[in-house]
């Protein structure tokens, strides 16, 4: 038994966010159908555990067939700018009228409504409004983009999860679905919750690597070996930072204080030389089991090998033989699982249709009117 089983999601096909928030209501027992273009070919690798139909939203009958799917699923979500599921025919209004009870999922960036609402963007621009982007860097530097993971995947797919999950639990109690509007812009604001109360209370600089933890101190930062590898150092509390300094043999050294900030410019010159003393597997030898908070940078390629991910399977591997993340978070009597394999455009279209209601003669004729594919 898992969290989701018997729920029913129609994802409507995307990039990056959408597929994943999919992917996490699959791993947790959805079941997570994925309509694809007729003729498409899947570049998603967020699909484990999904089926896959191919419909062509331009002809009226493949239209009708997303509606149908909707008519017996618990949640659709869709990737487009506002207006063009409304355009398709498929908005929430055709949509609810027709399942009351459905979760209308809707992510994008700048949201449903608004100046940006209609406007193109991407993670960047997305975090860039949100003003996050505006803490990430180093002193002296322009804003550093952190790959897409904070726009995409943290403030727009998985708050999407959230969001539908909260519509379900509610939805068990009023019977009625309801709009899940998730903007990756109010999501990348909403993790930063924590920046906008610091400033707020003068905890925190608008000055880019001047803060405790965006870099700005010399025991919250990352370090390079002699090998040319890199350690990360979250020392902050006075008894990890003692034994920081313990491990770095520094115990007994004339330093400035942890906190005097006219000092760490001279700390971070000390723990720069010693770092490149010695290897990162020798410092992770020493640094390993103490309350240091010093921990070796992995790669990719690395961390399914690290003991403790080893220990826990935090990272799997799939039927394709590639490694990859497990589901998370982990529930004790529920808990989610990797789906087997990341289906083609169309693989389960018949399956699926039989599955929700079409007659062989109907799925006859919408491959004929070459509606599904």
């Amino acid at each position: 038994m898992q969290a989701l089983e018997g729920i029913r999601v129609v994802e409507m096909a995307g990039l990056a966010p959408v597929p994943y928030c999919g992917m996490i209501l699959a791993d947790f027992g959805a079941d997570v159908v994925r309509v694809d273009r007729v003729g498409s070919r899947s570049a998603d690798f967020l699909a484990r555990g999904k089926r896959s139909v191919a419909v062509d939203l331009k002809k009226p009958e493949g239209v009708e067939t997303v509606l149908r799917l909707a008519d017996k699923a618990d949640v659709l979500i869709e990737p487009f700018r506002p207006g063009v599921m409304e355009r398709l025919g498929l908005g929430p209004e055709v949509a609810q009228d027709r399942n009351p009870k459905l979760v209308y999922g809707r992510l994008t960036g700048f949201g449903q409504q608004g100046p940006y609402a209609s406007m193109a963007g991407h993670d960047i621009n997305y975090i860039a409004t949100s003003g996050v982007l505006s803490t990430i860097g180093r002193k002296g530097e322009k804003p550093l983009a952190p790959i897409n993971l904070v726009g995409d995947f943290a403030g727009g797919g998985m708050l999407c999860a959230m969001g539908i999950a909260f519509a379900l639990l509610e939805r068990a109690k009023s019977g009625r679905g309801q709009i899940v509007d998730a903007a990756m812009v109010d999501g990348a604001a909403h993790l930063a919750t924590f920046l906008f109360k610091f400033r707020a209370f003068g905890a925190w600089n608008d000055e880019r690597g001047t803060n405790l933890l965006d870099s700005g101190s010399p025991f919250y930062d990352t370090y390079e070996t002699a090998d040319g590898g890199h350690m990360a150092v979250g020392a902050l509390e006075p008894q990890f930072y003692a034994a920081f300094l313990q491990g770095l043999g520094l115990a007994d050294a004339d330093l400035p204080a942890q906190m005097d900030r006219s000092g760490w410019p001279t700390l971070r010159q000390r723990f720069t030389e010693v770092f490149k003393s010695k290897t990162r597997d020798e410092w992770t030898a020493i640094f390993d089991g103490t309350d240091a908070c010093t921990t070796p940078v992995l790669g990719l390629g690395e961390a399914a090998e690290h003991p403790h991910n080893a220990a826990r399977d935090t990272l799997v591997v799939a039927s394709d033989g590639h490694t990859e993340p497990a589901p998370a978070p982990r529930l004790s009597r529920t808990p989610g699982k990797a789906g087997d394999k990341r289906p083609e455009a169309g693989e389960h279209t018949r399956e699926v249709l039989a599955d929700f209601g079409f007659s062989d003669s109907e799925i006859d004729a919408l491959e004929a009117a070459k509606a599904v594919a």
